[in-house]
């Protein structure tokens, strides 16, 4: 089982790491903590997204949901219905008060029509014709009983309109929230079939502000605007056919809105845009760098580096309030322009319909009912208008998701997969490389025709200079990264034709930088084999010597580790690790300076273990401490991704040659190691040659020695 879980840290070979792409998913990676508490600074915002085919491609994501949909549709079309018809049935109710009162200041007796006449013959002819247009019995008052059964309707009518409108908010709320789990789980998916290259390149902060921030930013822009956008494209067409029922010369006017409802809402939303993508993008990046900042914070304290990473977070920060308030601002213009054209419409309808009233062209309780169409009309008109501020935002965290969604995956396992085994049934751990050839970048070969066989019990040790090679061949054996060209196989087995799951269960791995989740020390060790019993994990334990420590612990093996492990020490914490990768029992163990967090006694205790551990297994060391691999029984020296010497510790020492000057680097005497140094690869800062300014001499910087 690996211990990296296919995320090992190179951080002792920085130059091993790929180019930056021409445009990368990401910001790019700096510094050994993935981009450093500074990293990043100052880094310009995403273009402008392309709007439209991103919202097309995230309303695509409903599709699943369409039968629900269109009952969505549906339950909108009848509440609006609903409350479409209650102006105008509400308007009925006006005009039987505003006919009962005039009725009531007429003389008993007399007719509408005698009233008409004896206005007409007094000059009255505006008042004249007002009432004539009416339905008036003169000296009865207002009807209460016909007023309370236009009342109840109208009453009825608001009910179902929002028992309908609650029915469909419940359902669409069920519809956005399955869309968004979707999302999620395609999101949790992507990231197991992404190559680690990938995550070479995004910082840790960016990709998990694309994972929660931008997923629930969309959540929220779909719930919020889905509805509103549905009930108000529905209660704009409603309005507009009653409206024209109405009074046509009404409706025209009120149509003045529309042309500049659209002007207004395409020109303030071409300048937020550009806003929103970049608030999302510095989103990112703040939490990118707090992340990197929090999980360095011992590092930047020891630098003294805690007054430039304040700066730092300041001038992120201070980049993201510009765009988040740049944003908000200039789409917040949309709502109150809308307002201000809906209320001048508003004025010009009371007026003219003021005028037909007098007129006798239209009755009150229309004019009325036509005032609150009105603002029917222009409500959900300013709605689409401030919900362009959602939708936009919604739209730019979408494409930042889909980016991640669209990501380069890693080759896919085989159709029909092998698996090595011998005449056992179980596999012996024979690894052969054969012409193998690899690089991050094209442009700059790292490893070249390699070639090399690793026989089952075999103890590989490999040494040289950082950058020369190692953790990536390592890297190559779990197939974390692919091959330009070459093959490399598993007892006969191309790696290529096994499943990776298949080929890293066959994998130990322990890396120099320790890896721990929370949870008690037993589970921890436990995550090497699951199902292993109780005694199978103090058998690990005490193989490694994580049992010495435990016992004195108050808790023992259920001491509950926090997120960093800080309740053990560095050597404590790779012991564990140790011992987890001790239960796995692989056929191929990988230990990448394994053992640099221990002291010297420990150290040599675990060469114990360890020489038990690589027992009929193969095993592959990176060490640049030398003292740790002269028991292996093949010694191989890279540089510049090439093998140039191989053999066992002492055949490589009476050669003479790159293992002789590492070996004598590290144990030969100071004033000695200064001859082992070519004065070229020795550079003082401002001394070019590396020239010692009080000596005159060069400065001996052993190679390896830095390592």
């Amino acid at each position: 089982m690996s211990e990296s879980q296919g995320q090992p840290q190179e951080s002792a070979e920085p130059q091993e790491k790929p180019a930056a792409p021409t445009r990368p998913i990401g910001p790019p990676r700096r510094g050994p903590m993935g981009g450093g508490p500074m990293g990043g600074m100052g880094m310009p915002a995403e273009k402008s997204m392309n709007f439209w085919p991103s919202a097309k491609r995230l309303l695509s994501r409903l599709r699943p949901e369409r039968a629900l949909v269109v009952a969505v549709i549906l339950l909108g079309v009848v509440s609006v219905v609903f409350s479409v018809l209650g102006p105008k049935i509400l308007g009925e109710a006006t005009n039987i008060i505003f006919e009962g009162f005039l009725s009531s200041q007429m003389p008993a007796g007399a007719t509408q029509q005698q009233v008409v006449d004896q206005l007409r013959a007094s000059g009255d002819t505006q008042q004249a014709d007002m009432v004539a247009s009416m339905h008036l019995v003169p000296g009865q008052g207002i009807d209460f009983g016909a007023l309370a059964t236009v009342l109840l309707w109208v009453l009825a009518l608001y009910v179902l309109a929002s028992l309908f409108g609650w029915a469909q908010g419940y359902v669409l709320n069920g519809v956005t929230q399955r869309t968004v789990y979707r999302l999620r789980q395609e999101v949790e998916e992507k990231l197991h079939r992404l190559p680690l290259s990938y995550f070479d390149k995004m910082q840790r902060g960016e990709l998990l502000s694309r994972v929660t921030n931008d997923i629930d930013n969309v959540s929220q822009s779909l719930q919020q605007t889905m509805s509103q956008l549905l009930t108000s494209l529905l209660t704009v067409v409603g309005v507009l056919v009653m409206m024209f029922i109405i009074s046509p010369l009404l409706a025209v006017i009120a149509l003045v809105t529309i042309p500049l409802t659209i002007l207004i809402t395409t020109v303030i939303a071409k300048r937020s845009q550009k806003l929103f993508v970049a608030q999302w993008t510095h989103t990112g990046t703040l939490n990118a760098q707090i992340e990197e900042a929090y999980s360095g914070h011992a590092l930047v304290r020891v630098f003294g580096r805690r007054r430039e990473v304040e700066r730092g977070f300041d001038d992120k920060n201070d980049q993201l309030y510009e765009a988040s308030f740049g944003a908000q601002f200039v789409s917040g213009i949309i709502m109150p322009a809308m307002m201000f054209v809906g209320n001048l419409v508003y004025v010009a309808i009371a007026v003219v319909g003021g005028l037909m009233v007098a007129a006798g062209s239209i009755s009150l309780g229309d004019v009325q009912a036509f005032i609150q169409y009105s603002r029917q009309f222009t409500q959900p008109l300013s709605q689409l208008g401030s919900m362009a501020n959602l939708l936009q935002s919604g739209v730019a965290s979408a494409e930042r998701v889909f980016e991640l969604l669209d990501a380069d995956e890693q080759v896919p396992d085989p159709v029909e997969p092998e698996a090595p085994v011998d005449a056992d049934g179980e596999a012996s751990g024979r690894l052969v490389f054969d012409d193998v050839s690899f690089s991050y970048d094209p442009a700059k070969p790292l490893i070249a025709d390699l070639s090399l066989t690793a026989e089952p019990g075999q103890s590989i040790a490999i040494v040289g200079p950082t950058g020369a090679g190692k953790t990536t061949l390592v890297n190559l054996i779990m197939r974390f990264y692919e091959l330009d060209s070459g093959r490399i196989t598993l007892d006969g087995v191309d790696i290529t034709r096994m499943t990776r799951d298949e080929l890293r269960a066959r994998m130990g791995m322990v890396l120099q930088d320790t890896w721990l989740f929370t949870g008690t020390i037993r589970d921890n060790i436990a995550y090497g084999r699951p199902d292993a019993s109780e005694e199978e994990i103090l058998e690990a334990a005490r193989a490694t010597y994580v049992d010495r420590f435990v016992r004195t612990l108050p808790d023992g093996y259920d001491t509950v580790l926090d997120d960093e492990a800080s309740n053990l020490s560095a050597g404590e914490k790779q012991l564990v690790t140790i011992a987890r990768a001790f239960l796995a029992q692989p056929a191929v163990l990988i230990l990448d300076e394994a053992t640099s967090s221990v002291d010297t006694r420990t150290e040599l205790l675990l060469q114990h273990a360890m020489n038990a551990l690589r027992e009929d297994r193969t095993s592959f060391v990176i060490a640049h401490r030398l003292s740790t691999i002269r028991d292996a029984d093949l010694i191989l020296v890279m540089e510049d991704g090439r093998i140039v010497e191989q053999g066992d510790h002492a055949e490589l020492l009476a050669v003479g040659g790159a293992y002789t000057r590492l070996y004598e680097a590290q144990f030969a005497a100071p004033a000695d190691a200064e001859s082992l140094v070519d004065p070229e690869d020795v550079a003082g800062p401002g001394l070019g040659t590396g020239a010692d300014p009080a000596t005159g001499g060069v400065q001996a910087v052993p190679e390896g020695a830095a390592s």
